[in-house]
């Protein structure tokens, strides 16, 4: 062996151990350079092959048969039409065109044998549009090291929280989804997704009103962005009212406002806030729950009055002020039936589901179970050592792994710092308001009827 060829091995040693180095320590880097041209090449071989092991073939029309039968040769099936690839910085996305008498439930069942097929991380499957499929085939973990797209950016009442495990942004939209409730127990990255929330709101006009029954110890740094905030359940029970009554005052805007008159113009007539004209309009507003535990818990006679109270006027919230632009963040490490009188009531209001790992079961099914029975399972199946991962889900039985970017206290505290010249004066809440002298504790009204 020449002192050629030696180099040449050495040379290529070094260039083989660089590229595993690269994989591991900077897989988006690896995938971009390297790996995205191998993918690419065994999709383009391998797929009609591909399509034909997993059962994803339909058989032949008339029309192929008998022109098969006229050429004297076998008929092959039919194979879904691969129209266009395209490389993102986490994998490869297909775009396909299945054929008839397919549907996207054969393509999904069909996900973990297509995950093996092409070397994938993972794939994920959702339909385009009518006859049309998107096939992402995810090259590594992108929950590992997360890493949000540079296109996620929010508007009003939309920010991204969190990224998917296909590798899209995950959006809270309060509007499309106005309550969500999130469980997690200690150190499972409930407060880093939370904290991230609090700091895309920030910016935005948007009026952020808290909860905390830990003495604020959780929501205290992110005060001078609040126009309310309660740290103990007394000032919760008063805060509650306040916020019922604005939301009283806000029904009454729309209906002063609507002018029902048989001269009205019909695309002047609504039912909220968002039908107002831009002068009339109220401010969103966003609740923070950050304990939810806190406000059914009792130990006399007297706090369980107060609890009863609280309850109903959280359900009643709940119920009635998506219209009028307020809308729920509730949060804990704990939630079930077990809590006392209006828990289930209260969670059917929350279409919003984002399960941390739990250390029990009856959490996640009290999150997830009307989601998907997959949901919980996955929910339940969070490892320690990835804190931030969660389930979301949703009413519609959707459901997605994502992972909360790290963000910390100091960030997002001075998130809200830095706008909080943009902090909406509430009058229904002003003495609520952080920096301001404590309201004095009343006893609360008699507990209402639960809705």
């Amino acid at each position: 062996m020449t002192v050629g060829d030696v180099a040449l091995l050495v040379g290529l040693a070094s260039a083989v151990t660089g590229l595993l180095v690269l994989r591991r320590v900077r897989p988006t880097w690896y995938w971009l350079s390297v790996g995205a041209v191998v993918a690419l090449g065994r999709v383009l071989i391998t797929y009609r092959s591909v399509m034909e092991a997993c059962g994803l073939t339909e058989r032949p029309t008339r029309l192929r048969l008998w022109v098969a039968k006229v050429a004297r040769r076998e008929p092959s099936r039919m194979v879904p039409r691969l129209r266009r690839v395209r490389i993102t910085r986490t994998g490869l996305i297909l775009r396909i065109r299945m054929q008839p008498g397919q549907e996207v439930h054969d393509f999904a069942v069909a996900t973990e044998r297509l995950r093996h097929a092409w070397f994938a991380h993972g794939v994920h499957v959702r339909a385009h549009k009518p006859g049309w499929l998107e096939v992402r085939l995810i090259a590594y973990d992108v929950l590992h090291h997360v890493a949000m797209p540079r296109e996620a950016t929010g508007s009003l009442l939309r920010v991204p929280v969190a990224l998917r495990s296909d590798g899209r942004p995950h959006m809270r939209d309060f509007r499309k989804t106005p309550h969500e409730l999130v469980v997690g127990a200690t150190e499972s990255g409930k407060s880093v997704y939370l904290r991230g929330l609090i700091k895309e709101l920030a910016p935005q006009p948007v009026a952020l009103v808290g909860i905390d029954c830990k003495w604020g110890v959780e929501l205290s740094p992110f005060a001078p962005r609040m126009s309310a905030l309660a740290c103990t359940p007394e000032e919760a029970a008063l805060l509650l009212d306040a916020l019922v009554e604005e939301m009283t005052d806000r029904y009454e805007l729309i209906r002063a406002a609507q002018r029902l008159g048989s001269d009205t113009p019909l695309e002047e007539i609504t039912s909220d806030i968002w039908g107002l004209p831009e002068a009339l309009r109220p401010i969103p507003l966003v609740l923070i729950v950050d304990e939810v535990a806190e406000l059914f818990l009792v130990a006399t006679a007297a706090d369980e009055k107060r609890r009863d109270h609280m309850v109903t006027q959280v359900i009643r919230l709940a119920q009635l002020c998506r219209a009028v632009g307020m809308y729920l963040e509730i949060c804990g490490q704990r939630f079930g039936s077990e809590l006392g009188k209006g828990a289930t009531t209260l969670r059917a209001q929350l279409s919003g589901r984002v399960s941390h790992r739990v250390n029990d079961e009856g959490s996640a099914k009290m999150a997830l179970a009307d989601v998907s029975a997959a949901a919980v399972l996955a929910a339940t199946s969070i490892p320690e050592d990835r804190p931030g991962e969660a389930v979301a889900g949703d009413s519609s039985g959707g459901w997605a792994l994502i992972r909360s970017p790290f963000t910390t206290l100091h960030e997002a505290a001075a998130t809200c710092a830095e706008y909080a010249d943009m902090t909406p004066d509430i009058p229904a809440l002003a003495p609520f308001r952080p920096g301001k002298a404590k309201v004095p504790l009343e006893t609360p009204a008699p507990a209402l009827e639960t809705a």
